[in-house]
């Protein structure tokens, strides 16, 4: 990982890991159909209303902030996508799973519905689009599939959500409702009682995203 020179305009686009996966798999499943742009170095807070030299420096601290070159583990960048709102939105969007932690029991279920708040003047909806999930282990589930979106891409990534390739384990599955199991191999916990990772959820249309802690806690045989 380094830093771009930002006293020139430079595009440094590379594919995340899944998109090298897709593209290694060479059966056509690589397609590049979308795009995001996202502000995650960005520190508002330095912009300077009240800069001595006039309005034309007022964003100089920001213009001057290093931009991190592209690196390719998707749940670490990207994390501030932009979106478009309607004229006049006086609240972003924000993301209701229900839980703020989720611990489970080996082969304990749960099923997540989220929930948009403050998206397009309504108090809570579902996006048409769905949401995306993504859990840093999928080890640590033996059942992990979104259910409510039926296109072709949805389908084919809840279809290999468990499956992990080399040392990428992280999956990423789409849906409006996600089912989640947890894992009944005990070799993953070792000498430990309890596992660790996290959910990523992110509403396809609104941008808006949260993360929270997963916990899976080994049973004890009397």
């Amino acid at each position: 990982m380094g830093y771009l020179n930002n006293s020139v305009i430079t595009i440094d686009a590379i594919l995340t890991t899944k998109g090298r996966e897709l593209l290694a798999a060479n059966d056509g499943s690589f397609r590049i159909t979308q795009f995001s742009l996202a502000d995650d170095e960005i520190d508002y807070t330095l912009y300077n209303p009240t800069h001595p030299s006039g309005s034309a420096f007022y964003g100089e601290a920001i213009d001057g902030m290093p931009l991190l070159e592209a690196f390719p583990e998707e749940s670490q960048i990207m994390k501030f996508q932009l979106a478009t709102l309607p004229r006049g939105t006086a609240k972003l969007p924000v993301l209701n799973l229900g839980y703020s932690a989720i611990t489970l029991q080996q082969g304990a279920t749960v099923a997540i519905t989220p929930q948009t708040l403050n998206y397009l003047g309504n108090d809570q909806v579902f996006e048409t689009s769905g949401y995306s999930m993504t859990i840093a282990d999928v080890r640590l589930v033996s059942t992990f599939e979104g259910t409510g979106i039926n296109t072709t891409a949805a389908t084919a990534a809840n279809a290999t959500a468990t499956q992990t390739i080399g040392t990428n384990v992280s999956s990423t599955i789409t849906g409006t409702q996600f089912n989640l199991r947890a894992t009944t191999v005990n070799t993953l916990f070792g000498s430990n009682s309890t596992l660790l990772s996290t959910l990523s959820v992110v509403g396809l249309d609104s941008g808006a995203r949260i993360t929270v802690p997963i916990t899976i806690t080994k049973n004890t045989q009397s």
